[in-house]
């Protein structure tokens, strides 16, 4: 239980069985992303990773209006990033660049903006609410999707789909997404957690050493790591630490928070 001198953790997880339920507890910021969020996600799924009797992660949001609204932009004026001291190679929020064996499925509660979208595209399954939304706005505030969104989109839709997503930052809805094959289920929001946890049961009643290996052999995972996608993650931080000294970027995010229409300046 929170107290006003201790509020509750930006990250609960509870087991179940075989099954780990990892919550970010940012209902109030949206389930936001910072650096505290990152290094407890890191943390919760490098403990699944070494636990032999967790055999699926379920991730999800506190609430019922966001599973993440991506990165948490008044951490990021002040110059902190949910980047993951000694663990950078995790990537953002300490997932999106951190495979593990273990399956995870993203039980999406809400809009999934951003970081949030990224979140669900690092998830090997998605099951959404109805009223979920996913999309990358970045290109609202002067910035790209840097944490796997700008190359994981075409991988993961046909590639109109993916550059409408991409180009105009607009959302997508749950229906749009389940017919494209972004998510796999879209069901009432009562049942998002319930139904993720099913589906991961499924997963889990299989056997552990299998379903690890056959997860590293469809992904491409090798140590740790995605190979194949070194190279775009590289331009892809190349790009995003280009736009993120520029004015426009200053810019996008001034007028986020003054809550007005930016001025652009390709400056």
């Amino acid at each position: 239980m929170s107290t006003p001198d201790q509020p509750a953790p930006t990250v609960l997880t509870e087991r179940a069985g075989n099954v780990l339920l990892v919550t970010i507890n940012r209902p109030q910021a949206r389930n936001a992303l910072d650096l505290d969020v990152a290094t407890r996600l890191a943390d919760a799924f490098d403990a699944a990773e070494s636990e032999p009797e967790i055999r699926c992660v379920v991730l999800t949001g506190a609430g019922d209006q966001a599973f993440s609204a991506g990165a948490d932009l008044k951490a990021l004026a002040r110059g902190e990033r949910a980047i993951v001291p000694g663990r950078e190679h995790y990537g953002f929020a300490g997932v999106v660049r951190h495979p593990t064996s273990t399956p995870v499925i993203a039980a999406v509660n809400g809009a999934a903006l951003g970081g949030g979208t990224e979140l669900a595209l690092a998830a090997d399954l998605v099951v959404a609410a109805e009223h979920a939304t996913f999309g990358v706005p970045e290109v609202k505030r002067g910035l790209l999707a840097a944490a796997g969104g700008v190359f994981r989109l075409p991988e993961q839709l046909p590639r109109k789909v993916a550059m409408r997503l991409v180009l105009t930052g607009e959302p997508m809805s749950a229906a749009e997404a389940l017919r494209w094959g972004l998510v796999n289920e879209v069901v009432p929001a009562a049942d998002v957690v319930p139904t993720a946890m099913r589906l991961a049961e499924v997963i889990a009643a299989n056997a552990p050493l299998a379903v690890q290996a056959s997860k590293r052999l469809a992904l491409g995972l090798f140590d740790g790591d995605r190979p194949a996608e070194a190279e775009l993650w590289e331009r892809s931080g190349e790009e995003m630490g280009r736009l993120f000294t520029s004015n426009d970027a200053a810019e996008g995010m001034r007028a986020f928070a003054e809550k007005r229409p930016p001025q652009w300046t390709a400056g």
